[in-house]
């Protein structure tokens, strides 16, 4: 019987919870670097890529050889840069959760496969093992309503949030999480919280967005959004 959620229902114009897991439950991030490459192809497959900048590196004779066959890559890479819109994220050290807004029926599915396999070719080469690095293809959920997004939202970031002295103990400030983007601490360009920002107040801070977030939570409501055991 297919895992819950393996099972897409896709479409257009529509808003999905992304999550899956290592394989037999292993960690899939096994030190800050493997989740600064992560971070790095999202921001490669999220912002618009700069063709025209590229190519003239390419042509550059002060590029090295090393240089111009990175370059080379980047080109070759997949873009979805107004296909996907990433509203928030965590990854933690077994799993990673996205919640995704994608334009074109088959975007995510084409998003997720890029991101999985380019992943797995880095883990693999680094420690030296072979074969599937997740426990199946990548389960989606439907969003369908307005408390389910921001609910969905609060979810994602309170993983990491519980993980954040273990961050700190493997020379982390935090785990990493779109969160800062929504207290405004941060400004990361391929993360758009705006979505959801804006059902909460900027001035009142019992409204605010991180208010929402320490509440207690309610778990009938958030069993209802994962519907599977991470």
């Amino acid at each position: 019987m297919p895992a819950k959620n393996s099972r897409k229902n896709y479409s257009e114009t529509s808003y999905y919870h992304i999550y899956n897991r290592g394989v037999e439950k292993r960690l899939i991030f096994q030190d800050s670097q493997d989740y600064g490459v992560y971070l790095s192809y999202l921001k490669d497959y999220l912002l618009p890529k700069d063709e025209k900048g590229l190519r003239e590196l390419l042509s550059d004779s002060k590029v090295s050889y090393k240089e111009k066959d990175r370059i080379i890559k980047l080109l070759q890479l997949n873009n979805f840069n107004g296909e996907i819109t990433l509203l928030a994220y965590c990854l933690m050290p077994n799993h990673f959760h996205f919640l995704l807004h994608q334009k074109s029926i088959d975007s995510i599915d084409r998003f997720m496969n890029s991101i999985g396999t380019r992943y797995t070719m880095y883990f693999n080469k680094k420690y030296k093992r072979v074969g599937f690095l997740y426990q199946g293809v990548y389960k989606a959920v439907l969003v369908s309503a307005d408390e389910q997004l921001l609910h969905l939202s609060r979810y994602i970031h309170k993983q990491a949030l519980a993980l954040q002295g273990q961050a700190l103990v493997r020379g982390m400030q935090e785990q990493p999480s779109s969160y800062l983007d929504y207290l405004g601490k941060r400004k990361t360009e391929w993360v758009h919280p705006e979505e959801i920002l804006k059902f909460f107040s900027k001035t009142n801070h019992k409204f605010s967005y991180e208010a929402f977030v320490k509440q207690e939570e309610d778990f009938t409501t958030i069993n209802k959004l994962t519907l599977e055991e991470i």
